[in-house]
């Protein structure tokens, strides 16, 4: 049930991250002025700003003068609506109902939620936002650092968990000191938008334990450079190639947080280390 409302309000903040990914890289407001049709410029009526089900309706064009609206509007919102439904499936899942009755552990598993909340909605935002312009705002990266390090440091000591911040830190550092250092020794094969956004998702994958961090780090390469490789293969691309690399950063992160303990003990089990 949790999962269920959660993916509801999902669908609402894909909404609104259309207007993130539609609007900052091209230095607009995101609050103003209203929504409009990109061809005709007809306001946007509230009846047809509806999740989805406006989408379907309007056949997927504008209401004023037919013309298309990109289904990615309404993947984006459905996309959003399941991926924040999993993310509570697995901060909420788990725990026993004398957890949640508790007031620090409820409070502990809000603030859980909606940290990687928050996570999961820049990661929609900031991969289309590169995969689109090959770039990372500054106006999603940065302020990510303060709202992850309160809301993953206020869960930790609400849990009774506070080792958390000692992996979390290492996470943070560690992963920001790993890319700032590739990129300045090959610059023209990492940008610095992946070395700031690295410190963030060092954070998460920190917070959520050392197999987590060790799988979503190298997750990244080797998703990133498979995807290469086929492309490549496919004469889709050469070396000389521009491929955003932070989508893959993202996924792999999400990869360590979802199956990261699981894949780093049945890796150990396969060499006989633990």
């Amino acid at each position: 049930m949790p999962a269920l409302l959660v993916g509801g309000l999902g669908l609402l903040i894909g909404s609104f991250l259309n207007v993130v990914i539609y609007r900052v890289p091209a230095g607009r407001s995101i609050v103003s002025p209203p929504s409009a049709c990109g061809s005709c410029h007809a306001r946007v009526r509230a009846r047809d700003n509806v999740p989805v089900i406006s989408w379907l309706v309007l056949r997927g064009k504008c209401r004023d003068c037919n013309a298309r609206i990109s289904v990615r509007y309404p993947l984006v919102e459905l996309g959003t609506a399941i991926f924040f439904g999993a993310v509570a499936w697995l901060t909420l899942g788990g725990l026993a109902p004398a957890t949640l009755a508790e007031s620090t552990g409820l409070t502990a598993a809000i603030l859980t939620l909606v940290a990687f909340l928050f996570f999961a909605a820049i990661s929609t935002a900031l991969t289309l936002i590169d995969l689109d312009t090959h770039r990372l705002p500054n106006s999603i990266v940065l302020p990510a650092y303060p709202v992850a390090v309160a809301l993953l440091t206020a869960a930790a000591l609400f849990a009774g968990e506070p080792e958390r911040l000692t992996t979390m830190a290492a996470g943070g550092l560690g992963l920001f000191a790993i890319y700032l250092t590739m990129a300045s020794v090959y610059p023209g094969g990492m940008g610095f938008g992946d070395v700031k956004l690295a410190g963030v998702i060092g954070l998460y994958l920190g917070w959520s334990g050392w197999g987590a961090l060790a799988v979503g780090a190298f997750g990244a390469f080797l998703l990133g450079g498979v995807f290469s490789l086929v492309l490549v293969l496919a004469r889709g691309a050469t070396r000389r190639t521009a491929i955003p690399f932070g989508p893959w950063m993202i996924l792999g992160a999400w990869v360590g947080i979802f199956f990261g303990d699981q894949i780093a003990t049945a890796y150990l089990e396969l060499f006989g280390l633990v």
